[in-house]
């Protein structure tokens, strides 16, 4: 143990040993009515649900016996990283023999939790003895000889407490967003098919009239078109490096992208340098429509974003392509477009690659879109806009309390912080 640690009155310094057992329970009989489970870095799920299919051998002797309130790891990660899951969802189950299974005892299992998954102490001491170099191995005998800073029991549970109530918070925040996204994926579905009439009224084959087209019945106001035919489409080569040489610039990077419907100034893009030639042909501007062109996925490949501000000096980066729409369609209702499910299947059928997949100009410029009116264009992207707001506006208040949660870790968990008070008021409150 390390003399040095600062222990908060009344927390003791203990081995991992003294508090986890291993559990070494086999399914010797090979029982396949026991749901076969996988461990992720997010929890424990049943194994068909997380890959809509059962990747496990036919055969599953030697499979590891989980239990509920049981925890479990996997012993090799990719990138040192190590995830401590306690199974919730079921009674018992199966995990692959790659992983460990061990129990607690005479701790709060909720707060153990929460200690082995975001102590600093402990991951420090995970990062010096790991083994490999790609591929890290923690073997469970190591992990054991560990130490942690331990509260009592009642400081425990009420740290616990704290701790469940925010992550209660923001799984009930993931669950109002994953309905608002249902919501406009319907939407989408009724908006980008049928359209909306000058009334506002989501057209109808019974009061509207309608067209056979290469998408099938459209409006009869709509068009059919390429998207190289409504929009002027650039893939761009700058990468993050600065030469000198150059001018500095700031670069919009395929992350910003990914990861947001929507480009804006408020946003921190990194600096870097490009060509005169590579400033004219990548500038961005407000308006624009910006498309992930490379993917490790298939199916997670052609994301947009809308630039909905300007922004000075502001270059398109590598791994994107620049669309800048033309006159006859407005770029909030691309990205829209670009963002229907319709849509991403024409670009996940025609990436090309193996371990990374990518699309070309040709096959960007091919796909084929409806192309309403201005007028209906800015009514969908209105409607549509509308929802992404309030879907914005959850995804803050859920980032918030991330920050909160994060934050109550460093302090709780490390004693910086005491709940002591907390329990004594409840005490009083009883005895009261």
């Amino acid at each position: 143990m390390n003399e040095n640690i600062k222990v908060p009155e009344g927390w003791k310094v203990v081995r991992l040993g003294e508090v986890v057992e291993e559990v070494k329970e086999r399914n010797i009989y090979n029982k396949k009515s026991l749901p076969i489970l996988t461990s992720s870095r997010s929890g424990i799920y049943f194994q068909e649900e997380y890959f809509n299919r059962i990747v496990a051998s036919e055969s599953l002797f030697n499979y590891k016996i989980i239990k509920k309130f049981e925890f479990t790891y996997r012993s090799m990660s990719d990138d040192q990283t190590f995830v401590f899951n306690r199974l919730e969802i079921t009674d018992i189950g199966l995990v692959s023999p790659a992983y460990y299974v061990f129990k607690t005892r005479n701790v709060s299992c909720i707060f153990f939790k929460y200690l082995l998954n975001n102590s600093n102490y402990l991951k420090f001491q995970i990062y010096r003895v790991i083994e490999g170099t790609t591929r890290t191995a923690l073997k469970l005998n190591r992990l054991l000889k560990f130490t942690i800073m331990l509260p009592p029991l009642p400081e425990q549970h009420k740290i616990a407490e704290i701790l469940e109530t925010v992550d209660n918070t923001i799984e009930k925040t993931d669950k109002i967003i994953e309905k608002y996204n249902l919501i406009k994926q319907g939407l989408m579905q009724d908006l980008l098919t049928k359209g909306i009439d000058e009334n506002w009224q989501i057209r109808n084959e019974k009061t509207h009239k309608f067209k056979d087209s290469y998408l099938g019945k459209i409006p009869e106001e709509w068009e059919v078109v390429r998207l190289g035919d409504i929009a002027d489409i650039k893939l761009s080569n700058v990468d993050k490096k600065i030469d000198l040489k150059e001018k500095i610039i700031r670069l919009c990077n395929y992350l910003e992208v990914y990861q947001n419907d929507y480009i804006t100034k408020g946003m921190n893009f990194m600096y870097a340098s490009a060509t005169n030639n590579e400033i004219k042909k990548f500038k961005i501007s407000k308006g624009d429509v910006i498309i992930t062109k490379d993917s490790e996925e298939y199916n997670d490949i052609a994301k947009p974003a809308y630039v909905r501000d300007e922004i000075e000096n502001l270059v398109c980066g590598y791994h994107l392509a620049l669309v800048k729409p033309l006159n006859n369609i407005n770029g909030l209702f691309l990205t829209k477009i670009l963002s229907f499910k319709n849509v991403n299947i024409y670009f996940q059928k025609r990436a090309n690659g193996i371990t990374r997949f990518g699309l070309t100009k040709g096959i960007i410029t091919g796909a084929i879109i409806p192309l309403p009116p201005i007028p209906e264009q800015e009514r969908i992207s209105t409607v549509l806009s509308q929802i992404d707001e309030v879907i914005e506006k959850e995804k803050s208040y859920k980032e918030k309390l991330e920050g909160i949660k994060k934050g109550l870790m460093e302090d709780l968990l490390t004693g910086k912080v005491r709940v002591n008070h907390l329990i004594e008021e409840e005490s009083k409150d009883e005895i009261g």
